[in-house]
């Protein structure tokens, strides 16, 4: 049997997944609306998206040889790359799926130009011809142009009808070059993904370099220098189907009753207890979260609950980065780290979904760098933590906000708002060119430079807005860059509520200052006295509104008697409001704050 292990790049594509397994009689065929067969995630058969990659195994007979193709079906958003990055490193090819109706988009280019840098085999597959709209002359001109692949290499295909499957699978075969490892060598295999059971602990996925590992044996990983018995071992096809062996070329699963998921590390090296050559693998990068936030739950007696199904649900998604944090106006939570808006919006509805959690988030922040005048570099990822202006005179030389290299592609009628909307973002070094020039609406490639902060607040639904839904977006991290970056406090009656601290660029600070403290006025609860609501950078107040008081008539319970009476008591609750203003201590329930970071985002002016 020979081998062969490719990787799909589903990029705007999420219709068909069952084509080639159809074909092969990997799964018996698929009839009726949902045909999406490794999108086995709730969130994401209701988006219509890929976020967890998925291997599946399928035999394929070919000139009278049977083959055993190994694929691995991957996201195509920029905030799930890092499944992307890791999936590569166990992959000889590349399958590189674009909707014909769409044409390139921003993020082909992305996951594109990454395989590339891997130096494998790519095919291009232009899916979906059996739309109305589908232009493949078009699309394919697109390609050429990109990434310099000839027409004659691009592949036409329909998973809906069935089209072109054939092709797509011979092409694999004769394109893809086969793994090169020595069956009978010593075992050498690398860790790309792993999950957990309730059962039988963590279930790693392997790609096996060279060698080959049985039912049985003992195994150790080269990072934690730990041992382990072989309990079960197999291929997905797409389920988990026991085989007894995995070998050179082979791409399977592996469970070994480990029972901590800190234990398998993605790009370890797997070896045999025994053998002699233990040089590990080349690893991958791993993943860097680029975007935080704090979760809550609604009831502050539900943390341990919060806690638990936080940890159980990043044991399938080892990209979260999880710290605890309090606050004094929302208790106990997490502080978690996403790849991006999209995971963290992900990731908020699996919580509710599979765990039934009732959850409030904070508006997303970016990772900063603090350099102080002695050259020590600190991230800091809540802006609670972010220094006060008195530290920047003494303590602190500079502050450095993360950047990004912005892909943008959209109709070249839409190109002046765009380079509008990103001007007002802070974005520099704008560049486009003509991806094509046919038809009655051009397509435009747009490159620029932007800050991270601009991107995770308002920009997404800007960009819609101003392209009608029409653009498509990517970026990558390119480093940080010096900024004048300022910690805006908002305070009631004098004290900080430090939930709502946000990070700006001075020159949005007093806009967001004055649109965060009317959206205050409106969610905070009337006192007996008059409250002032202040946004301030440090000691300098940027905006103010006052909530005017709530009158308890005081004399409703009076009847008849001297006016004095009635006076005395009015008196009375004129310095009782004066003592309350003055050591009253407001609090900001948790529906104000639910209400505040669901309705309002730190927005620039557009």
């Amino acid at each position: 049997m020979l081998f062969c292990t490719a990787l799909i790049l589903p990029v705007c594509d999420a219709r068909g997944q069952g084509g080639m397994s159809d074909r092969t009689g990997t799964v018996a065929k698929i009839s009726g609306a949902n045909q999406q067969m490794l999108d086995k995630l709730k969130v994401e058969r209701e988006r219509g998206i890929t976020v967890k990659a998925q291997t599946v195994s399928m035999l394929h007979r070919q000139n009278d040889k049977t083959f055993l193709l190994n694929l691995i079906d991957t996201p195509g958003h920029v905030d799930f790359s890092w499944e992307v990055a890791r999936s590569l490193a166990a992959c000889q090819g590349a399958l590189l799926l674009i909707d014909a109706s769409q044409g390139v988009q921003a993020q082909t280019i992305s996951v594109g130009m990454l395989a590339l840098e891997k130096n494998i085999t790519i095919i291009p597959v232009l899916n979906k011809i059996d739309l109305p709209a589908a232009d493949p002359d078009r699309v394919a001109a697109q390609i050429e142009s990109t990434f310099g692949i000839g027409a004659d290499e691009i592949l036409t295909a329909s998973a809906k009808t069935g089209v072109g499957v054939d092709k797509i699978l011979r092409a694999i075969v004769d394109r893809i070059p086969p793994p090169t490892g020595d069956v009978d060598a010593e075992l050498k295999a690398l860790l790309f993904d792993s999950s957990y059971d309730r059962y039988r602990g963590v279930i790693s996925l392997l790609s096996i370099q060279s060698g080959r590992i049985r039912k049985g044996e003992k195994i150790f990983l080269h990072h934690t220098q730990k041992k382990y018995d072989v309990v079960d071992i197999g291929v997905l096809h797409p389920e988990e189907t026991p085989t007894g062996m995995l070998q050179a070329g082979q791409v399977g699963y592996l469970a070994c009753n480990m029972k901590n998921s800190n234990e398998a590390q993605i790009g370890d090296t797997v070896f045999r207890v025994g053998e002699s050559k233990h040089d590990p693998l080349p690893g991958f990068q791993p993943t860097k979260a680029m975007v935080f936030a704090g979760v809550y739950p609604i009831d502050s007696n539900d943390f341990p609950k919060l806690e638990e199904s936080i940890k159980r649900l990043t044991l399938t998604d080892r990209s979260v980065t999880i710290q605890r944090e309090s606050s004094t106006a929302l208790g106990q939570g997490c502080r978690l780290g996403f790849l991006g808006t999209l995971h963290m919006d992900v990731f908020r509805q699996r919580l509710e979904d599979e765990y039934d959690q009732q959850i409030l988030i904070t508006y997303p922040t970016v990772p900063f760098k603090i350099i102080d005048n002695k050259g020590k570099e600190v991230i800091i990822s809540n802006p609670s933590d972010f220094p006060d202006p008195a530290d920047f005179s003494g303590k602190i030389q500079e502050v450095q906000e993360p950047m990004v290299k912005a892909t943008i592609i959209l109709p070249h009628e839409y190109l002046g708002g765009m380079m509008e909307l990103c001007s007002n973002h802070r974005a520099e070094n704008i560049e486009h060119s003509y991806l094509d020039t046919s038809g009655d609406q051009p397509r435009v490639l747009m490159t620029t430079r932007m800050p991270l902060a601009e991107i995770v607040t308002d920009f997404f639904d800007l960009l819609k807005k101003t392209t009608s839904g029409f653009a498509s977006f990517d970026y990558e991290d390119i480093g940080y860059q010096r900024s004048d970056m300022v910690r805006i406090n908002f305070l009631l009656n004098g004290r900080p509520i430090d939930s709502l601290s946000i990070v700006v660029h001075r020159s949005n600070a007093l806009h967001v200052g004055r649109v965060w403290t009317k959206k205050l006025r409106e969610v905070v609860p009337k006192q007996q006295f008059e409250v002032a609501i202040q946004a301030a950078i440090g000691k300098q107040v940027l905006a103010r509104e006052t909530l005017s008081a709530f009158r308890k008539d005081v004399t409703a319970g009076l009847y008849g008697g001297h006016y004095e009476r009635k006076l005395k008591v009015l008196e009375k609750q004129k310095a009782g409001k004066k003592l309350m203003k003055r050591i009253g201590n407001i609090e900001l329930p948790q529906e104000a704050f639910y209400d505040m970071l669901r309705t309002n985002k730190p927005s620039n002016k557009a």
